[in-house]
């Protein structure tokens, strides 16, 4: 019996051999090109390639069928700031304070001298670029709009970005070129309040009948082409993004940092915004999905991903190019503005089998569609259940182009090469799950103060205990006075609480947990 199990631990042994040495010499060539796409409350039902009936996208289902796609994936959080903070720096959110749905004034939260995965691979000899949605804060508290931004992306290991400063639906509705507001005419200076109201210009609240379609207290503030944002500004007007022709404007630039960059190893972070509200496609997409302006949206990403592959191709460095595609968090449908989304979203179901999106602790919340795909090195055509999460993008790529992490850096992000690779479905152990909660008083929304943690380890999943409200914005939070145990492999729209039925799991799963957040890191 011993010789046995010796010669099958042997062959174990060999096989994960083979494994790592298959993925080390993808590793151990010229190093790949790294193009991430993030987009923006993009849900695990939104495509179809994974069982979207409703709606098609044909680009994105050739990336999945030409690499990996991960039935396991998730965000770090189900909120957008923390996500993006957590795949920049390796570290998850909940573990700094402030690491919430940032305002659009707020100062840079990833400081000046933080290892991020940009400065890493920047150590590594790779050119590095951000094109798209920031949303981390700029500044140390009060930007001069109207003079040098900073600090921002590339202050933390970018050398170049063409970003928006946090969201669609906030002001200043500008893009900013590395540290200045782009075709910015200094005769008609930018100011921007998040309190009170500057200019004369018309707000959502003011003039409704200005509006292309209506919004909630939060967004009905200064309006810029027909759309009510969250905020006040005024001046600026030859700098205001469009917004019909802002992703064909960002794509434009995404491909000028490629091009130029196409002769050595670059990383492009490329944050999309769809299907992000608010929803305004390029005019080529309207009513082309039956779903109204988030389905159109989406087939706008679609669109994007299918040209952005296109050029690799022209250029000849797709084969060169590791591409991973994914979401900041689960989907939402309603989220302030009155474009009929939940109306016409009839038998879609943007989380697909999973309870709530956006916002919510429930699998809805984080469960996001992720593919990899670098020809002749991930696996193509391969469906993965590896559990895997954003916060480890950093040791992840890392490990692919040869770089040991500080002991005091990225201390929650785990080397998933082999997996990334698709050359094992084995991924992480556990990971945690959190989600900052939102509360509305009057025409204010913010932040409850609370945050929401559960750990998924295999397929179970603890949420810990929060008083708390029980829905924001039409999605349940998944919040209850007592800890919660789900078997997502029985249920996976967590609809049976077993915490009583499992005591003894759930209490060590809880007990987890806590040594988690009480030791201050998860990497070993």
């Amino acid at each position: 019996m011993k010789t046995t199990i010796t010669r099958r631990a042997l062959l174990l042994a060999g096989a994960a051999a083979c494994v790592a040495a298959r993925v080390g010499a993808a590793a151990g060539k010229a190093k790949p090109n790294i193009l991430v796409i993030y987009a923006d409350d993009l849900g695990y039902g939104d495509l179809s390639c994974y069982g979207a009936k409703t709606i098609h996208t044909p680009h994105i289902d050739r990336l999945a069928a030409h690499g990996t796609r991960f039935t396991n994936a998730h965000s770090p959080s189900a909120t957008c700031t923390p996500s993006r903070y957590a795949l920049l720096t390796g570290d998850y959110p909940w573990r700094t304070s402030g690491t919430q749905i940032l305002p659009g004034d707020a100062p840079a939260l990833i400081r000046p001298g933080r290892y991020t995965l940009p400065s890493m691979l920047k150590q590594a000899g790779y050119s590095t670029g951000f094109v798209g949605k920031w949303h981390l804060g700029l500044g140390d508290g009060k930007v001069d709009w109207n003079g040098e931004i900073g600090p921002g992306p590339l202050d933390i290991g970018f050398d170049h970005g063409f970003f928006m400063p946090a969201t669609l639906d906030r002001v200043p509705t500008v893009l900013i070129d590395n540290r200045r507001v782009a075709n910015l005419n200094p005769a008609d200076p930018i100011r921007v309040d998040y309190k009170n109201k500057v200019g004369d210009e018309p707000t959502g609240a003011e003039h409704p009948e200005q509006l292309r379609y209506g919004a909630d207290p939060e967004h009905s503030n200064t309006i810029v082409n027909g759309i009510s944002r969250i905020g006040y500004m005024t001046g600026g007007k030859a700098a205001r993004w469009d917004d019909e022709n802002l992703s064909d404007l960002l794509l434009g630039k995404a491909v000028d940092f490629i091009a130029s960059r196409k002769d050595a190893p670059f990383f492009l972070y490329y944050a999309v915004n769809e299907p992000h509200v608010p929803r305004a496609p390029n005019p080529r997409f309207v009513g082309k999905s039956g779903m109204g302006p988030r389905g159109d949206a989406i087939l706008q990403l679609d669109w994007t991903v299918g040209e952005l592959m296109r050029n690799l191709e022209e250029m000849g460095i797709a084969r060169d190019t590791l591409v991973i595609f994914s979401s900041d968090n689960g989907p939402i449908l309603f989220d302030g503005y009155e474009d009929r989304a939940v109306e016409l979203a009839g038998a879609h179901r943007p989380a697909g089998p999973f309870s709530s999106g956006k916002y919510s602790i429930l699998e809805g919340g984080t469960r996001v569609p992720m593919i990899t795909s670098w020809p002749g090195h991930v696996r193509p055509g391969h469906v993965s259940t590896a559990l895997i999460d954003h916060v480890d993008m950093l040791a992840t790529l890392a490990a692919l182009v040869g770089q040991a992490l500080p002991r005091d850096a990225a201390v929650d992000s785990f080397d998933m090469l082999a997996p990334l690779m698709g050359r094992t479905d084995r991924g992480r152990e556990y990971v945690v799950e959190d989600t900052k909660l939102m509360v509305t008083t009057g025409a204010t929304v913010a932040s409850s103060g609370s945050r929401i943690l559960a750990i998924r380890e295999g397929d179970w999943k603890l949420i810990r205990h929060s008083v708390e409200p029980q829905a924001f914005h039409g999605n349940a939070i998944g919040t209850r006075p007592q800890d919660q145990l789900y078997n997502l492999a029985n249920d996976p729209s967590e609809t049976t609480d077993l915490a009583s039925t499992q005591a003894d799991r759930a209490r060590r799963l809880a007990a987890r947990l806590d040594t988690i957040e009480r030791d201050g890191r998860s990497r070993p």
